[in-house]
């Protein structure tokens, strides 16, 4: 594309949301609806066009590139960042916008979603778009369930969703030939072999499955013939629990790895860093947490959007304590398999998740890609400050008195949220 320039010395303020996953984890790249909410804390990002390069931030230099923009004469990017949430999600989908800002460009939000999560793809992570589509598209006072036609959510009466870092790093795109693009491909490999199983034909088209969404009708009309509406029926049947290694699979497929993958170059690093495949877990959890989501949806009325209100912290409208539990019991149902069937969770989020849930969480879990960041919490509004406090005294006093984080910034590490706005460009 080639974008009109209209003053593009000019300064532009830009705000990206953090985000939250209420539930569905690791299912966005395999086909599979997820439940987030944008959140108040945010990234801010003034842009400035020059006639040089220089942006440096935390390793972040990757993700603020331009890439299939004719802007003619190189330009350069003079980037200021600031805010309360600083992560590549936010880097990616703030300075997107502020490109488009400074020459004049607009497209509508659902292109503008599509696009920041190609971008992520740039720097090596099999991205799967819930991160872009929330912080982009969501409107205030509602949560979406993404499945890329959003809609408008209502959630529980006299619950809070409470939010806190296990200040555990996760290094997505380094880390992501061993753990996140390591278990996009595990979630790929089933999906070829279930399709070889079941008998799908011909090969090319076998060859051709990207996602278990892609087999799953063959998985529920296998069910059907054993009188279930569960696909993980036929994981149980044709995949193996002990993991797999290359050259089961290739026996399974009938080629290697690296040919059917040669155009691929995220999935060749994986081959190259794997010593075997858990195709059984892997696909168990994308079937199971699809099924938790709209599960989780259905408790409500989910043909309603009911705004949020907020005194003090965060009050649902709408479902009874005993709805309440069963969120709470999707919420721990999903965590279990995260840690245990993806095995995305580290020892910080554990411990965060237990003491939640020993303190009074209806449910608790892991939230967004793992291997570190947030957990997420159902609990009783009537709780909530007093929650919040014994997370304080129970998880985060002690790395403070380590020296790790100062106590004057423990409200940045847990807090209650209102669903926030998407991103937006602010006007002086």
């Amino acid at each position: 594309m080639t974008p009109k320039k209209t003053n593009p010395l000019l300064p532009h303020p830009i705000n990206s949301p953090g985000r939250v996953n209420l539930i569905g984890e690791h299912i966005d790249y395999e086909g599979y609806s997820v439940l987030p909410m944008a959140i108040r804390q945010d990234t801010q990002n003034n842009l400035r066009i020059a006639n040089y390069f220089f942006f440096r931030y935390k390793g972040f230099y990757d993700y603020v590139k331009l890439k299939g923009v004719d802007v003619g004469q190189p330009l350069g990017l003079d980037v200021l960042v600031d805010g309360t949430v600083l992560t590549a999600l936010q880097l990616v989908c703030s300075s997107t916008i502020a490109i488009m800002a400074a020459f004049g460009v607009n497209f509508p939000k659902k292109e503008i979603a599509q696009l920041t999560c190609e971008c992520e793809r740039y720097i090596g992570t099999q991205s799967g778009g819930m991160d872009q589509a929330i912080s982009v598209m969501a409107k205030t006072g509602c949560a979406d369930l993404i499945d890329f036609n959003p809609i408008c959510t209502q959630l529980p009466a006299g619950g809070t969703f409470v939010i806190a870092h296990s200040l555990a790093e996760s290094q997505k795109a380094v880390t992501a030939a061993t753990n996140y693009n390591n278990r996009a491909f595990e979630c790929h490999l089933p999906s070829i072999v279930l399709g070889i199983k079941l008998g799908m034909k011909p090969r090319e088209e076998i060859l051709n499955l990207k996602t278990l969404s892609d087999v799953e009708g063959l998985c529920l009309s296998f069910a059907s013939v054993h009188k279930s509406s569960d696909p993980v029926l036929a994981i149980k049947e044709f995949l193996k629990e002990e993991p797999y290694t290359a050259e089961e699979i290739e026996k399974i497929i009938d080629e290697n790895l690296t040919s059917i993958f040669s155009n691929n170059p995220i999935y060749l690093n994986v081959i190259k860093a794997a010593e075997h495949y858990k195709l059984h877990q892997r696909a168990t959890h994308v079937y199971s947490e699809a099924r938790r989501v709209l599960a989780f949806k259905d408790i409500y009325n989910p043909n309603q959007c009911l705004l949020f209100h907020v005194v003090r912290n965060l009050i649902f409208f709408g479902v009874s304590e005993e709805m309440l539990k069963k969120l709470g019991d999707l919420l721990n149902e999903s965590h279990y398999s995260c840690s245990v069937l993806y095995e995305c969770s580290c020892s910080e989020l554990e411990e965060l998740v237990n003491i939640c849930r020993k303190n009074g969480a209806i449910g608790a879990r892991l939230t967004g890609a793992g291997w570190g960041g947030c957990v997420v919490a159902l609990v009783k509004e009537c709780i909530a400050s007093q929650f919040i406090l014994d997370l304080k005294e129970r998880f985060y006093q002690f790395r403070v008195d380590k020296g790790d984080i100062s106590k004057n910034d423990l409200d940045l590490y847990v807090f209650a949220s209102k669903p926030s706005s998407g991103a937006a460009i602010f006007k002086l």
